[in-house]
């Protein structure tokens, strides 16, 4: 199946350095367009996701490479903000780029798995309520799957969609279904003495590798329309002696970002 070509989808692994997910077996995330060293809009899920909606995706600053530069050309632009050397692949108007995906007539569905995106906070809702379907999964890409999936199978070919799923197994404590260590043990606590970093690294790569396995269903009616998958932030693992994210950092604001625009990938 091949959704509408005006359709996109958009993925954030969240909390993926750009180091981990560069280091990552993952053959059908990387499939969908080259992985780009960017940086994110903001250090922690709620302000990256919140820019994000707004428009300002991942960037490159200063390369003026169309939908890579957000100061060239934004692939989602809000009417009635800024100035750009060439225009937005969508040109939207409302208070977020779903709402004017909505009055373009897009159906929009969503998932989100970390507890910024649960609807029973008003925080949450800020990030959730304009999807005319959301589900908040907790942690469970398997889930998340399980029930948008169906979704774009029954109304793909009919209309244009927005899809948006926030994954969680990349977050710590980096953990994911029939991982052979507990998910009650977290390596990256800030001001913890039990902190390792190359535990770190290597169980979010593993999260990173799990996550590609079971993902190449949700990508692939996409390939001919619009893809864009990024880490809406990073981690530190002891670097300045910062550990996790919520902090402004290099290593908090550096991820990987790919883009494929109606079918063509962005390199």
């Amino acid at each position: 199946m091949k959704v509408h070509p005006d359709s996109v989808l958009f993925i954030t692994l969240d909390s993926c350095r750009f180091d981990t997910f560069l280091d990552s077996n993952a053959p059908n995330i990387k499939s969908v367009a080259p992985v780009h060293r960017a940086i994110a809009p903001s250090h922690f899920t709620y302000g990256s996701h919140s820019a994000m909606f707004v428009g300002f995706t991942p960037s490159l600053p200063g390369c003026k490479k169309k939908f890579l530069d957000n100061k060239y050309a934004k692939l989602f632009k809000l009417q009635g903000g800024g100035l750009l050397i060439e225009k937005p692949e969508f040109d939207l108007s409302g208070e977020n780029i779903i709402i004017g995906f909505r009055r373009l007539g897009y159906l929009t569905i969503g998932s989100g798995a970390v507890g910024w995106f649960n609807p029973d906070t008003e925080t949450g809702q800020h990030l959730t309520s304009d999807f005319e379907h959301f589900l908040y999964s907790g942690l469970g890409v398997e889930k998340q799957l399980q029930w948008m999936l169906p979704r774009i199978h029954e109304e793909g070919d009919n209309r244009p969609l927005f899809c948006f799923i926030n994954i969680g197994e990349t977050h710590v404590p980096y953990w994911h279904s029939g991982a052979n260590w507990s998910n009650t043990e977290n390596p990256c606590i800030p001001y913890s003495h039990d902190n390792r970093a190359e535990i770190c690294q290597q169980r979010q790569r593993l999260c990173c590798e799990y996550v590609d396995s079971i993902i190449k269903d949700l990508i692939e009616p996409f390939t001919e329309a619009t893809i864009v998958i990024c880490a809406d932030h990073g981690d530190c693992w002891g670097e300045d002696n910062l550990w996790e994210h919520g902090v402004s950092h290099a290593m908090t604001l550096t991820v990987p970002l790919l883009l494929r625009v109606r079918g063509k990938p962005i390199d």
